[in-house]
């Protein structure tokens, strides 16, 4: 081969690659989070390779970070472990010039922030902690209560809590009277024996497969995340259709857990710049619209809110998503508890490790 063909071979192999993907962002996050068309959209955008990793429980997250895990450069934790990761130094404190679009984020949900002022978080989701029922197999109806967990046991083994501490401790907390926040030992206590009774009528801890378990009706009743019931609710086009579907959902009477889900950037980003894109790119008005719809969590974007008003109001009127103003009165926001996480551990490895009675 002569040395003019050896160039334009070398040309066209240049050529060639000048589309394929230069960087990376990898994202550590929480299951079916974000419309895989939106990353699709954001990978062309920038000529990138999203990379998701799939965490279940802030914990978990959290754990795998103190190990010394690197090479994240986006993390979705919810506002009271942002808290802690702040405080820990293991994220930065964010540039705010890098993400305009902060201007669409919705002043009512800053008004209840645990980081009202987006020191280290811009807020993703907002969801909602409660109990979802299948209509055609639970007769009566269950009441709206966290006492359906003891007092129906004629679905034992049917259902399922949450494999989440701040979840399922908080659930009987607010059963009991008390703050999902407390820090008070002999509430917690109170809190540990309920659970430690509600596990007699469980199938197990759960915090992923309760949406198929549901949806195929292996469990009659589960306690779990409002955006996850949204997405069972979806029809085959992709709609919320709950009056059509046998699903149903509601928040207890006795009061519930509300968290928002942050986006923080690690200390150790390999991508920050990148990382500060995706960011402002999630907010972007029509962009969180379309994540919002496929979610089924409330997205904090006045824009957004714009959008589904003048495009498809439906899903403004899903309760599941929107709750009704009266019923958000007893929800509360999950907080930061300092030194007295270690109590809180200490009550639920009891609970795990207890024989139900």
């Amino acid at each position: 081969m002569n040395k003019g063909i050896l160039a334009l071979s070398a040309a066209a192999l240049l050529l060639a690659g000048c589309g394929a993907p230069t960087e990376k962002l990898h994202i550590f996050t929480w299951s079916e989070y974000i419309d895989p068309e939106l990353i699709a959209q954001f990978e062309e955008e920038h000529n990138c390779r999203v990379v998701i990793d799939i965490f279940d429980s802030n914990e978990a997250m959290l754990a795998k970070i103190q190990a010394g895990t690197t090479g994240y450069d986006i993390l979705f934790p919810s506002s009271y472990m942002v808290e802690q990761l702040g405080r820990d130094g293991f994220i930065v404190k964010l540039d705010k010039s890098k993400i305009p679009n902060l201007r669409n984020i919705d002043p009512r949900y800053l008004e209840c922030a645990l980081d009202a002022d987006m020191v280290y978080g811009v807020p993703y989701m907002v969801t909602y902690t409660g109990i979802a029922w299948r209509d055609d197999k639970v007769s009566p109806p269950p009441e709206p209560s966290w006492s359906v967990f003891e007092t129906r046991p004629e679905l034992a083994g049917r259902i399922t809590l949450l494999g989440d501490m701040r979840e399922t401790l908080g659930a009987a907390l607010r059963y009991n009277g008390y703050s999902i926040n407390t820090t008070n030992e002999e509430a917690l206590v109170k809190a540990r024996d309920t659970v430690i009774r509600w596990k007699k009528n469980i199938a197990k801890f759960e915090n992923e497969q309760y949406k198929t378990g549901i949806a195929g009706g292996e469990f009659m009743l589960v306690h779990g995340y409002s955006g996850d019931i949204g997405q069972v609710q979806l029809d085959a086009e992709g709609n919320l259709a709950p009056d059509l579907n046998h699903v149903q959902f509601f928040l207890p009477k006795e009061g519930f857990s509300m968290s928002c889900d942050e986006m923080v950037i690690p200390v150790t980003a390999p991508n920050p710049d990148l990382a500060y894109a995706f960011i402002n790119f999630l907010h972007d008005g029509a962009v969180a619209a379309q994540n919002e719809q496929y979610t089924t969590y409330w997205c904090p974007n006045t824009a957004a809110i714009e959008i589904l008003q003048a495009e498809s109001p439906e899903v403004l009127e899903n309760k599941t998503i929107f709750p009704d103003a009266e019923d958000l009165k007893r929800g509360e926001v999950i907080g930061y508890l300092g030194d007295a996480l270690a109590l809180y551990t200490r009550m639920w490895d009891q609970i795990l490790a207890a024989e139900a009675h």
